[in-house]
């Protein structure tokens, strides 16, 4: 009968030396992937941060561009902007026309002049798109020049005086075969003094109020849309009252300090520059943070 040698085994000092060798391959692998890997992750977050500073960039760039002239306001500290926003807008029929005829359903958006009565004026030609966007509770506003301009500021909605205002709230809007007409709730038109009629005969469809403000929220700074507030003289900080409502566009926003700069404050500056700089922080606090520099043009046209 042939012998057979009994199955061996590996010895502990064997199983010591495998375990060594393959911890120092993986030491001497782990120093080549280490890198490659970190830098891996590091571009992933900032890509992330990137794209969730453009997309607050491009909403806030795409706001502004419908804010209503000299109505733009920023503190001095930039941590907020605040604008009226507009629907539309389209041009008047006024008095110089010749082609106010009452009895006819023409009317004229009259200025400076008490005794008219009118609560009603005719749109002048008045483009399809723009009579789908003419909303009840909106708010009409003729030729604004902003803050210290009176009565050529449409912040002062809820104030009363001689001067007047040059904003009124739309309570209804009706076309037919005479044309379209809109009716505001009171004519502060014709109690300017002086007169402020705009040269071009246009108007502006104001909805209301916008505020992008950067804030404290539990132990993050966010940067938040602020919209359904009432329109008010002195800039509200932060936005409140029946109706506001808001939304986070971008968190870990790494200093509130000068996000938002406005030039164009004087009157008659056909154009203004808003800067809007965005400085984020991943979640790795460790990592620096990114900046989105946005330059917005506007229009302050009235």
């Amino acid at each position: 009968m042939k012998k057979f040698d009994r199955p061996r085994g590996f010895t502990l000092v064997e199983a010591i030396v495998v375990i060594v060798i393959i911890g120092i391959i993986a030491g001497v692998v782990a120093v080549f992937i280490r890198m490659p890997m970190q830098g891996y992750v590091e571009s992933v977050g900032r890509a992330e941060l990137a794209d969730e500073a453009d997309l607050a960039l491009r909403r806030i760039a795409r706001d502004l561009r419908l804010a209503l002239p000299n109505s733009i306001r920023v503190p001095a500290d930039g941590h907020e902007i605040e604008f009226l926003q507009t629907s539309t807008g389209g041009r008047y029929l006024a008095a110089d026309d010749g082609a106010d005829d009452p009895a006819n359903n023409k009317f004229a958006l009259n200025f400076g002049n008490p005794s008219s009565t009118s609560v009603w004026f005719t749109v002048a030609n008045p483009m399809p798109s723009m009579i789908g966007r003419l909303a009840v509770g909106n708010y009409v506003v003729v030729y604004n020049l902003g803050a210290g301009y009176d009565p050529a500021d449409a912040y002062r909605l809820n104030e009363s005086d001689s001067a007047g205002i040059n904003i009124a709230q739309i309570t209804d809007v009706t076309t037919d075969a005479a044309g379209t007409r809109i009716r505001i709730a009171n004519n502060p038109f014709v109690a300017q003094n002086p007169p402020m009629p705009s040269p071009n005969h246009r108007f502006q469809v104001v909805t209301g109020p916008v505020t992008y403000r950067c804030e404290l929220q539990g132990d993050v700074r966010v940067l938040k849309r602020y919209w359904g507030y009432g329109i008010a003289r002195n800039q509200p900080d932060p936005p409140s009252g029946s109706g506001t409502r808001s939304a986070i566009l971008a968190e870990r926003v790494d200093s509130c300090d000068n996000l938002f700069r406005y030039t164009g404050r004087v009157a008659g500056e056909r154009n203004g520059l808003v800067v809007v700089s965005l400085p984020l922080r991943s979640r790795n606090t460790a990592d620096p943070p990114i900046r989105l520099v946005h330059q917005v043009h506007v229009d302050n046209t009235p």
